[in-house]
């Protein structure tokens, strides 16, 4: 339909629909407008005003109350859950804990209320640990991939594996499907510099595994999972091809992780995580790079610096 109103060429009242929870951080602002650029029919959620509103619908919500987020969230196709505190800095614990699962329960209650056939969750790939936890985490090998044992101690990384393990009994007791997207570091062109430059100056760089994914590329992956052929409930790790080091992957590995075995071969700056159960599944493959991120002041690409 030439000149719909939605600009998709659709007829709204055919359209997919799909509630994003928190569009107004990073994640969710990204994750609505690429469902919105699609041609689905979008409402994003928040607690703070500020959503964009041009190409979406938007609601501002506190989805941690169990009846508002029950009379916010309605019957949709899709129910992306990326609402929640993204890091335990700068938030005492029980906040993050307290806030992160009522927000995963009553996403997860509605969803079932309201029939919605499918659910993806922003989950993390601190499930495994890292980079929060108070104690050394083991990593059994490189790169990581679904099969490696999951080990939280902070109360992020508890919060979102819990969130997966909530996901999983939804799915068991309504025989819907979903899938939780454990993501790393989200970044943009923007961020880049001021976030990850300095930090992979450090040896902490390690605690991320140098790992992190696009923006762009995170929104891909949470559009691509919306319509997948599954059954039952997916967890994958979807990352950058590549880390956000310029160093080679083999170096960092010598230098902060020589005893960790390797189950891949490292080539180049490939990234420690392994993404192919995310391809095989989804038929999503990340694309995007910090090497092709633009400085704003030269139109260049970004240099390499110096890094552990």
């Amino acid at each position: 339909m030439i000149g719909s109103p939605n600009g998709s060429g659709v007829s709204a009242d055919k359209r997919k629909s799909v509630i994003v929870t928190g569009a107004a951080g990073l994640l969710g602002r990204f994750v609505a407008q690429r469902f919105a650029t699609a041609g689905w029919n979008v409402t994003g959620m928040d607690r703070v005003a500020g959503l964009p509103t041009d190409d979406f619908d938007t609601a501002i919500v506190d989805l941690t109350d169990h009846c508002a987020s029950l009379d916010a969230i309605s019957s949709v196709d899709c129910l992306v859950h990326c609402a929640a505190i993204p890091r335990p800095t700068g938030v005492d614990a029980r906040t993050v804990f307290t806030t992160n699962m009522a927000l995963m329960y009553n996403a997860v209650a509605a969803a079932e209320a309201h029939h919605i056939p499918r659910i993806v969750y922003a989950s993390s790939f601190s499930v495994l640990g890292l980079p929060f936890a108070p104690q050394p985490v083991e990593i059994a090998f490189l790169p990581v991939d679904e099969t490696h044992p999951v080990a939280p101690q902070d109360v992020y990384a508890l919060s979102k594996w819990l969130g997966e393990e909530m996901i999983d009994a939804w799915c068991r007791r309504t025989k819907m499907p979903a899938v939780s997207l454990r993501l790393p570091w989200i970044q943009t062109a923007d961020s880049f510099p001021r976030e990850v430059a300095p930090r992979r100056k450090t040896s902490e760089s390690a605690l991320d595994l140098w790992a992190y994914i696009d923006a762009d590329d995170a929104a891909d992956a949470f559009l691509a999972a919306s319509a997948a052929p599954i059954e039952g409930h997916e967890r994958l790790f979807v990352a950058a091809a590549d880390t956000y080091c310029d160093v080679a992957s083999t170096m960092l590995v010598s230098r902060h992780m020589a005893d960790t075995p390797l189950r891949q071969p490292l080539s180049g700056h490939r990234s420690m995580i392994d993404c192919r159960k995310a391809e095989t599944t989804l038929g999503f493959k990340a694309c995007r790079s910090w090497r092709d991120y633009p400085i704003a002041e030269t139109g260049q690409t970004a240099p390499a610096g110096e890094n552990p």
